[in-house]
């Protein structure tokens, strides 16, 4: 990793059995908490920085604003001190923070909505923390696979709540702060509806916000889709030179990014799928932390070719602004679900959720039946997502808003920001405080895309020019109908998806050779499932230094009548 933050809850000889110092651009001692610190941003205005007063410390890693312009370390210690977590409420950012003041037990934290993750472990005698997983992972003495984790992992493509793929190996929950014996739950990310003008409050905060993270350090660029959320970023933050989308330079997605960045006089580059959008191997897989697909990590294949020291994107913007997550109600027409804009009245919660992180039975079945864990998935997997529905239930005032704190709190595809903020400048608009604040206090069926564009025109009355090339319309259902319409009449063309075809690709490039040469029997599963079962073994691998058979995580079944490979 470019950046870490790695400590233990005592002194420096703690410290030193598991890291050295020489690790770290700075070591940070405090009466009862040791903190190394490596980022080559430390120090630099809005990024990760240490304070250090007498025997009371802070350091800060990660994007963090604290008011009026202040050193984020040493505004959050001296506030800590005088005011106590209430001070935690103003603090802005994707950061995570470690705190000692001279008296109290020092704790760690993170943001509210948890963009930054903290992993924690005790199995060592003492408690270790750090935002890689890897790293802390390997200071448990015998490591192994914790078979819920992974499992909430192949079927749903994350592993829900505090847990991870190891036993012994825990993360902070959402909104929480970690201590020396204990993990407490925080107030700040809690739901408290109320009326307001949302449209004008989106815009001014979204105006705020992205003035907060215009200042950043040389050339700028953007990973750029034809939708909305990143098309805020590129018409407001000046200085942005490039732009970068993923995809074949005839693709639609890629032809519309292209007309939005010669609106607002950005260059634009289209990075081919080829073998590096999905391969993954170790340097890729370490960003899924051992909770979520690689895949989510579009670019990473692609990081030379990125010729920028920041990068913005657009992250989270479907999530906290336009409902994401909501349960919608809708009609179903020869097999398809069309949604309309309104809420549905009476949700479940298990069967919004599971379609949220894209379930898929069947898949989830024969993927049983090949490997080790040939357990019917339905039950497990009904119960995992209620479980961790009912663990933040408390947070929301109403079903719908409960459903989205759910999703947030394991938003599936959050490595994609992990691989950027660890190879660039990579501000993160969503986490803003503000915009966080007006996420918790707008009603969730004012959060919805209308109420998104129409905030984006009050900042600029351009930004629809060109619109996305799948919502040519300006209403969500006539945008579906058409869809619909396209897919069933022979003559039309079908609007094309905006991420290229995983499955074309992982035969293209002999990826069942490539990942799983003795693994016969997996190789009737989707490309999707596969790729999961890459990201467990290669993570697992990397912790342990897997070589030889006998220690893969995943062995595949085999039918009493096969032989050979299976």
């Amino acid at each position: 990793m470019n950046r870490e933050l790695f400590g233990v809850f005592g002194g420096i000889d703690a410290f030193e059995r598991f890291r050295s110092r020489d690790e770290f651009d700075r070591v940070v001692v405090g009466p009862d908490v040791t903190v190394g610190l490596g980022d080559p941003g430390l120090d630099r205005a809005g990024w990760s920085d240490i304070a250090v007063d007498g025997a009371n410390g802070c350091v800060v890693y990660g994007e963090a604003y604290a008011p009026d312009d202040e050193a984020g370390a040493s505004w959050l210690l001296e506030r800590t001190a005088t005011e106590g977590l209430d001070a935690l409420a103003s603090f802005n950012g994707s950061y995570l923070a470690v705190i000692d003041l001279d008296g109290e037990f020092p704790f760690v934290v993170t943001d509210p909505i948890r963009s930054r993750e903290c992993f924690y472990t005790d199995d060592p005698g003492v408690r270790v923390f750090g935002t890689d997983a890897l790293a802390v992972a390997r200071t448990i003495r015998e490591p192994s696979l914790k078979d819920d984790g992974v499992l909430e992992f192949l079927h749903l493509g994350v592993t829900l709540g505090e847990k991870t793929w190891l036993s012994g190996l825990r993360r902070l929950p959402i909104d929480s702060r970690l201590t020396p014996d204990a993990v407490e739950s925080l107030g700040r990310f809690v739901y408290e509806p109320r009326e307001f003008d949302y449209v004008d409050e989106l815009a001014a905060r979204l105006s705020r916000a992205v003035r907060r993270r215009s200042s950043t350090p040389g050339r700028k660029g953007v990973l750029l889709s034809a939708g909305y959320d990143s098309r805020i970023l590129l018409s407001q933050v000046s200085g942005i030179e490039r732009s970068y989308t993923v995809g074949a330079s005839d693709a639609q997605e890629v032809r519309g990014a292209k007309q939005l960045a010669d609106q607002y006089g950005a260059s634009h580059t289209a990075l081919p799928p080829d073998e590096r959008y999905l391969l993954a191997d170790e340097s890729k897989v370490r960003y899924s932390q051992g909770i979520k697909e690689s895949l989510h990590i579009h670019h990473a294949g692609y990081t030379d070719d990125l010729e920028v020291e920041t990068m913005y994107h657009g992250l989270l913007s479907d999530t906290l602004f336009r409902g994401h997550f909501g349960a919608r109600d809708g009609v179903d027409v020869l097999g398809k679900r069309v949604p309309f804009e309104r809420l549905d009245s009476d949700p479940d919660p298990v069967e919004t959720l599971l379609e949220k992180f894209g379930y898929d039975r069947d898949a989830s079945l024969d993927l049983a039946e090949r490997t080790r864990f040939d357990a019917d998935p339905e039950p497990f997997v009904r119960a995992a997502i209620a479980d961790e529905f009912a663990s933040n239930r408390w947070r929301a005032n109403a079903i719908q808003n409960a459903i989205t704190c759910c999703g947030i709190a394991n938003q599936p595809s959050m490595p994609f920001h992990n691989h950027l903020a660890d190879r660039f400048y990579a501000p993160f608009l969503a986490t803003d405080v503000e915009l966080v604040d007006w996420h918790l206090r707008t009603p969730p069926e004012h959060r919805t895309t209308e109420t998104f564009l129409k905030a984006c025109r009050r900042i600029d009355d351009r930004i629809l020019r060109h619109r996305p090339p799948d919502r040519p319309r300006g209403h969500v259902l006539l945008n579906e109908v058409e869809g619909f319409i396209r897919r069933k009449t022979p003559l039309l063309s079908s609007f094309e998806p905006p991420w290229p075809d995983r499955a074309a690709l992982f035969d293209r490039y002999d990826l069942d050779r490539r990942l799983f040469s003795n693994r016969n029997r997996l190789r009737s599963l989707p490309p999707r499932h596969k790729l999961r079962l890459n990201d467990v073994q290669t993570w697992f691998g990397a912790c342990v230094g897997a070589e030889d058979e006998s220690r893969q995580p995943l062995r595949a079944s085999r039918a009493p009548s096969e032989s050979g490979n299976g």
